[in-house]
C-alpha cells in the first residue's frame, strides 16, 4: 500500500502556489472604474490564464473577511477556526519567541490614539520605523508592567508598526488564550481573526471568553497592561521626537487574537498530504504558519526600497526551491498595504511590478508540462473599503494536466474573468485539492 502511495505521489507534478496578499479588489475611480487588478498590465499572469483555467475563491466563507493567517490556513487545506493556534502564536513563532505551554501571545499594533480610547490611526500613519518600534518595545518591556501580578510581559517589535505581546506567568498558574480582542478592527473566532469596520473605533475592554479563572486573570492582566503601557509610551523619547517633527505618535497599543501553543500539534503538511513542502515568505505571521505546518522555512523579510529587484530575487529563490521541493508556497505582501490605505493607483503599480519582476523571471523557462502553478489571494482588500472583505478572489491554475479552458472574457487576469471562469465558485480548501490532484482540474463544484 505504501509503495502504491509513493508511486502516486511520484506522478504528481511539482506545484507552486503563489499567494498575492490582499489582491482582490473592486472598481475604483483611480483605476478607470475597474479594479486595480483588472486595470493593471499583467502580461505574464494573462499568459497563465491563456494556458490554463480560472475561477473565483471565497477563501473562508460567505460573510467572513479573514485575516491573512486565516486565509492562508484555508488555502493550504486547514480549518482556520479549529486548526490555527491563533495569530499571536503564529507571529511569535515567526520571530522565534520561545513560547512555553502556559504562555499567551497576542498580535500587537502600535497605534495613535486620542488619549481617551479613541483610535486615530491604527498603524501610526505607516511611518513608524522598525527601529523606532523596537526602541518603544524595549521601554515597555523594561518597565515590567505586570510584575505585581506574577506575569512577565514582553513586547517584541517585528516590522514597522507590528509586534507581539508575550505574556509569561511566573506564578499563579498558566494563562488562557480564551480572551477577546482590544483591537476593534478584528474579531476573534476560535483561532481565526475576522476583520471588522467599526464606525467610531475605540479601544475595547478585553473580556474572558469562558468562565475559567485563567481566562479572567488573563483578560484583567491585558487590560492593566494596556493602561500602563500607554503611560510609558506617552513619556518615551521616540514619541517626543516624532511629535517635534510633526509625525503621528505611537501612544497606544492594539492587541488581538490571543493564542497559546496547542496541546496537540497541528498535523504537518507532509503527513496530511504526502508531499514535502517549502514556504517563501516576507512577514513573520506567514513564517509562523510555515513553521507550524512543518514547511521548509525560507524567510526573506519585508520588501526593500527597490521593489523590482526584490521581486526578481523572490522569483529566483522560488525557482530554486521548486527545483528540489515538490510543493512551494510563495507569499507576496505587496498589494495589501495600498488596499488598506485606499491607494488604488499604487496597488495597480505594485501588481504590475509583481507581474513584471516576479512572474516574468519565475515563468521564464519554467517547464509547464512538469509543473503546475496556481495564483490566488488570501483575502480581498478593496481600496474603496480600506480593509479586508469577504469578496471572492481570482484563482488561476496552469501547467501540468491543465488544458486551456474556453472563456467568455478577453483573456485578462482579474475579477471579471474569475467570476465567469470555468472553475466556477470555489472555497479556499478547493485550491489545494486542485493543485495537488493527480487528475486534470475540472469544475471544482462537482
Amino acid at each position: 500500500m505504501a509503495d502504491s502511495a509513493t508511486e502516486g505521489a511520484s506522478r504528481r507534478p511539482a506545484v507552486a502556489l503563489v499567494v498575492l496578499d490582499g489582491l482582490g479588489d473592486r472598481p475604483h475611480p483611480a483605476t478607470a472604474g475597474r479594479s486595480p487588478v483588472e486595470d493593471a498590465a499583467t502580461p505574464h499572469l494573462d499568459s497563465l490564464l491563456a494556458r490554463g483555467t480560472i475561477g473565483e475563491v471565497t477563501v473562508v466563507g460567505p460573510g467572513v473577511a479573514p485575516e491573512s493567517d486565516a486565509g492562508v490556513f484555508a488555502l493550504l487545506g486547514y480549518d482556520p477556526v479549529h486548526d490555527s493556534p491563533g495569530r499571536g502564536v503564529l507571529e511569535a513563532l515567526g520571530v522565534e519567541i520561545p513560547l512555553a505551554p502556559e504562555d499567551v501571545a497576542l498580535r500587537l499594533n502600535f497605534a495613535t490614539t486620542d488619549g481617551e480610547g479613541g483610535i486615530l490611526d491604527s498603524r501610526v500613519g505607516r511611518s513608524l520605523s522598525t527601529t523606532e518600534a523596537q526602541d518603544l518595545a524595549r521601554g515597555i518591556t523594561a518597565a515590567d508592567l505586570l510584575a505585581a501580578l506574577g506575569i512577565r510581559a514582553e513586547v517584541r517589535a517585528t516590522v514597522g508598526h507590528r509586534g507581539v505581546l508575550w505574556l509569561h506567568p511566573l506564578s499563579g498558574g498558566p494563562l488562557s488564550p480564551n480572551v477577546s480582542n482590544a483591537d476593534p478592527f478584528y474579531e476573534k473566532v476560535g483561532g481565526m481573526g475576522q476583520a471588522r469596520r467599526p464606525e467610531h473605533p475605540k479601544l475595547l475592554t478585553v473580556t474572558p471568553l469562558d468562565a475559567s479563572p485563567e481566562a479572567a486573570r488573563t483578560a484583567a492582566a491585558i487590560n492593566e497592561f494596556l493602561v500602563r503601557a500607554a503611560t510609558v509610551l506617552a513619556g518615551h523619547r521616540i514619541n517626543a521626537r516624532r511629535a517635534m517633527s510633526g509625525k503621528k505618535i505611537a501612544n497606544g497599543l492594539l492587541v488581538r487574537n490571543a493564542g497559546s501553543l496547542p496541546k496537540e500539534p497541528v498535523p504537518p503538511f507532509e503527513s496530511r498530504y504526502g508531499v514535502r513542502g517549502a514556504a517563501l515568505t516576507e512577514m513573520p505571521v506567514e513564517r509562523g504558519i510555515a513553521r507550524t505546518l512543518g514547511l521548509e522555512d525560507r524567510y526573506v523579510g519585508p520588501m526593500g526600497a527597490d521593489r523590482d529587484a526584490g521581486y526578481r530575487e523572490r522569483a529566483r529563490l522560488a525557482r530554486e526551491l521548486l527545483d528540489r521541493v515538490p510543493f512551494v508556497y510563495v507569499h507576496l505582501k505587496g498589494p495589501d498595504e495600498p488596499g488598506h490605505d485606499g491607494d488604488a493607483a499604487l496597488k495597480k503599480a505594485i501588481i504590475e511590478s509583481i507581474d513584471r519582476s516576479f512572474f516574468g523571471p519565475f515563468l521564464d523557462g519554467l517547464d509547464l508540462d512538469r509543473v503546475r502553478v496556481g495564483v490566488t489571494a488570501d483575502h480581498a482588500t478593496p481600496s474603496v473599503l480600506k480593509g479586508h472583505s469577504d469578496d471572492p478572489v481570482p484563482f488561476v491554475v496552469a501547467g501540468s494536466g491543465v488544458s486551456p479552458a474556453p472563456r467568455r472574457d478577453a483573456g485578462k487576469f482579474g475579477e471579471p474573468a474569475a467570476h465567469q471562469g470555468p472553475l466556477g465558485a470555489l472555497r479556499g480548501s478547493d485550491v489545494l485539492r486542485i493543485l495537488l490532484g493527480s487528475a486534470p482540474p475540472g469544475d471544482a463544484r462537482r
